[in-house]
């Protein structure tokens, strides 16, 4: 027996589709890219939606359209994916490390007001593991000081604040449909915005820098998404309620089944839809187990589990020099563990994986 702590879910359907995309001919970027954009901007209740190839693609042409570059600083948490930060980077910005919230593990606004600087552009709010960040507070500080911000929705599809959708919260959103994600296209990402301006800088840095073909009036990137990457996303896209929902209920069962066990379970704020790309549980101190002890054990009983993230990005080496205080961050890195809560995963499952855990707390 082995359970997986995450699984691609693609049927018949996303096959029929590619299928139909490889007999056409037209596998690069073409209609069915247009179309997949058109149905996502109207799940997100945004204007534009641009397909490129990947969360990264995503996060490099959002910041890009927005004026970000050398000079300019820009605010990320310091426990996300190193994307986040790396993104920045490749636009030859610095990213200043922000710490998280201890129950939501999403960018502290604290710690935001604390490091706008004259130099900082713009702020990335991380949805991390599928639970919106405190957008309202994070957006007063983007107000108040002038400054773009950015949702990275790369792991929240469909996740929702105060009853709306992520991806239409900010000045631009960047996804992700990495193979894992809640929806995927395989590899590939969408940036969604509101603004006209923005859209048309997005299109155009995505594809050479091109206004049309052979004129290129800006150095691009080919971070085109691909008709075959698009035929998938858009019968994930009719699929990823369904999923949500799964991911929902999944958590609760845990929720409900780990009391008592005394692993600390994710924190759900109240006004948001959190919908579960990872359940990430903390083992707090004076648990029995250390954490590698932990996965160790349910490992030999045919569960899968992982971390993330292990290293806060501020302590990764390419950014070690930035010595960037975030103690909450580094207290996650050292005790989070994800245990599975993919659509995949059956009640039989995680009556098992919660059978386990209890066995644990008992030895």
């Amino acid at each position: 027996m082995k359970i997986p702590v995450a699984r691609p879910i693609v049927g018949e359907e996303e096959i029929a589709a590619v299928a139909s995309v490889m007999r056409s001919g037209m596998l690069a970027q073409g209609s069915v890219v247009t179309e997949f954009e058109s149905s996502f901007a109207d799940y997100c209740s945004v204007s534009h939606a641009v397909g490129v190839n990947s969360g990264t693609a995503a996060l490099h042409a959002a910041l890009l359209a927005a004026g970000i570059g050398p000079g300019d600083s820009v605010i990320v948490p310091a426990f996300t994916f190193f994307a986040t930060a790396s993104s920045v980077s490749m636009c030859g910005a610095t990213p200043l490390f922000a710490d998280v919230e201890p129950r939501t593990f999403n960018i502290d606004p604290d710690s935001v007001g604390d490091l706008i600087r004259p130099d900082t552009r713009a702020v990335i709010g991380v949805h991390l593991f599928g639970q919106p960040f405190d957008v309202a507070a994070i957006r007063a500080l983007c107000d108040d000081r002038d400054l773009v911000l950015i949702e990275d929705a790369a792991q929240a599809h469909g996740a929702e604040y105060r009853g709306k959708r992520v991806g239409g919260l900010a000045d631009l959103a960047c996804f992700s449909f990495y193979p894992t994600k809640n929806m995927t296209t395989g590899e590939g990402g969408m940036v969604t915005t509101d603004d006209d301006a923005l859209a048309e800088r997005v299109r155009l840095l995505i594809n050479h820098g091109q206004s049309k073909k052979y004129l290129h009036s800006a150095v691009g990137y080919n971070y085109r998404m691909t008709n075959i990457a698009a035929a998938i996303g858009l019968v994930q896209l009719d699929r990823v309620e369904g999923f949500n929902e799964r991911r929902i209920h999944n958590a609760r069962y845990l929720d409900r089944h780990l009391a008592g066990t005394g692993l600390a379970t994710p924190y759900a704020a109240p006004d948001v839809r959190h919908v579960y790309h990872q359940y990430v549980a903390t083992l707090p101190a004076g648990y029995p187990l250390g954490r590698d002890a932990f996965m160790s054990a349910l490992d030999d009983k045919g569960i899968g589990t992982a971390v993330h993230y292990p290293i806060p990005v501020n302590r990764q080496p390419v950014y070690e020099n930035e010595h960037a205080s975030c103690p909450v961050s580094d207290g996650l890195a050292a005790s989070v563990v994800s245990l599975p809560v993919h659509p995949s995963v059956t009640d039989e499952e995680l009556a098992y994986i919660c059978d386990v855990v209890r066995s644990l707390r008992a030895e």
